[in-house]
């Protein structure tokens, strides 16, 4: 089955041109035999290895394109917040500041996988999204309904009381895949819904920007887990108990990154990391080859780097991208309920987002694994000042998710790539849209290649 958890689109001020009337604002968004086997996957890579040769000639196109364009030897690219003024076309484009301490958008969307994954070709994705940050406090929350993070922050002097709440709750059953096919027999409704409360420290880092800060936690965690047989739950297949859930976790975030007017990374870098101790009160066994005692306890180490920098020699409307996650659940611990859910979409970017784990192959979907490192880079070019073309690849080793014997679910490592090409550009009415393409050697499907196509619109209030 097939989730969405997090989408981060933001967007940019209405724009002015001179002697001309008032535009609409232009934004960017804030996831059988051998040798059968063998020619099916070559068939695969080649279409693969086709659809994105033919992205890079068009990206290399239209890249030479806006080189030529160019005829200015300094240039400035219009970042997040900041005022200016742009030649567009032989007209002066004004663009105001923007407040990014104060922000809300909604996300709406959908992914077409190709081939589908289990028994889903199309995923749809609606988002609500609020930022404030204040003096007194900030505030962050993403709401999808079925899936939601709220997270709000009292400044108290010297510390903040941090008080947090995530609910993972989908209202449909819920299977793993393998060679692209769903397991019927492992479907379960199951979720969780966790809040955790504890103290901060933050203060702010270079270049000063509301989201540039370094920041440290400690909280204690309290939830609730619940799972369900439905019609398709095999009668052999564990089902877990019921259970509060107790823990603690310990954060880390730092971020010095400079974003541009679509809110893509542009200068800088965030990194960071979460370590996870919970308990799970009633517990029956669900990894075989979790240490002595069970995975009733268990212990999970995260972290990641994302950033952006400019090419020497070239303009600011060059740049290299990079993002890099890792996780590990120690003493084999891990299980489907419990496991690292890895997120597609964009490029990480928004400040909050770039902590969960992104696997750029992924189109809107989240993989459980146990253990994970992945690695993606790539080049963006400024087509122009609202127009920004991106080439990036992916590499992923995993402890992933699969089936075997009789729906026993288990964890066995695999390892892949990926190639994604973007289109980010403003749009009216102080929107933006996103499109992309996406490649994947397999690790989505669980033994079967394949793509997807992306659209989102994301409209700033």
């Amino acid at each position: 089955m097939c989730k969405v958890e997090s989408v981060m689109k933001v967007a940019p001020p209405v724009l002015e041109m001179e002697n001309m009337s008032r535009h609409g604002g232009l934004t960017r968004r804030q996831n059988s035999s051998y040798f059968r086997t063998f020619l099916s996957r070559g068939a695969s890579l080649v279409r693969g290895g086709t659809a994105l040769l033919f992205s890079l000639a068009l990206f290399a196109g239209l890249a030479s394109y806006a080189r030529a364009a160019d005829t200015s030897s300094i240039y400035h690219t219009p970042l997040a917040g900041e005022p200016g003024q742009i030649d567009f076309m032989g007209e002066k484009v004004t663009i105001p500041p923007l407040d990014r301490s104060d922000m809300t958008s909604i996300t709406l969307g959908a992914s077409l996988l190709t081939p589908q994954q289990g028994g889903t070709t199309a995923l749809p994705v609606a988002v609500f999204y609020h930022r404030r940050i204040k003096d007194e406090y900030r505030a962050r929350y993403t709401v999808s309904l079925f899936v939601n993070e709220l997270e709000y922050d009292r400044n108290l002097g010297s510390v903040e009381l941090v008080t947090h709440f995530e609910n993972y709750t989908l209202p449909v059953q819920q299977s793993e895949v393998l060679g692209g096919q769903e397991m019927k027999g492992t479907s379960l409704y199951w979720g969780t819904l966790l809040g955790s409360v504890g103290a901060g420290w933050r203060i702010p880092v270079y270049p000063r920007e509301v989201d540039n800060d370094l920041r440290l936690q400690l909280l204690g965690r309290v939830g609730y887990f619940y799972a369900d047989t439905g019609k398709d739950t095999a009668a052999n297949l564990s089902v877990p108990n019921d259970t509060m859930l107790y823990g603690a976790r310990a954060r880390v975030h730092y971020d010095t990154m400079r974003r541009n007017l679509l809110e893509l990374p542009h200068q800088g870098f965030a990194a960071g990391g979460d370590l996870d101790l919970m308990h799970r009160y009633k517990w029956s066994e669900q990894s075989a080859t979790a240490a002595r005692g069970g995975n009733r306890d268990y212990l999970q180490l995260s972290g990641y780097l994302a950033g952006a920098a400019g090419i020497p020699g070239r303009s600011e409307r060059d740049r290299l991208i990079y993002c890099a996650y890792a996780g590990h659940t120690f003493n084999n611990n891990g299980d489907r309920f419990n496991a690292f859910r890895l997120n597609g979409a964009s490029f990480p970017s928004e400040a909050d987002d770039v902590v969960r784990p992104h696997y750029t192959g992924i189109i809107y979907d989240n993989i459980p694994v146990t253990s994970y490192a992945t690695v993606s880079a790539g080049y963006r070019r400024e087509l122009t000042f609202f127009l920004y073309l991106s080439l990036y690849g992916s590499y992923i080793w995993a402890d992933r998710a699969t089936v075997e014997g009789a729906n026993r679910v288990t964890f066995r490592g695999k390892d892949g790539g990926a190639g994604t090409i973007t289109l980010d550009s403003a749009f009216l009415w102080d929107s933006s849209f996103y499109l992309a393409y996406t490649w994947e050697s397999g690790v989505i499907r669980n033994g079967r290649s394949g793509g997807g196509y992306t659209v989102m619109w994301n409209k700033l209030f």
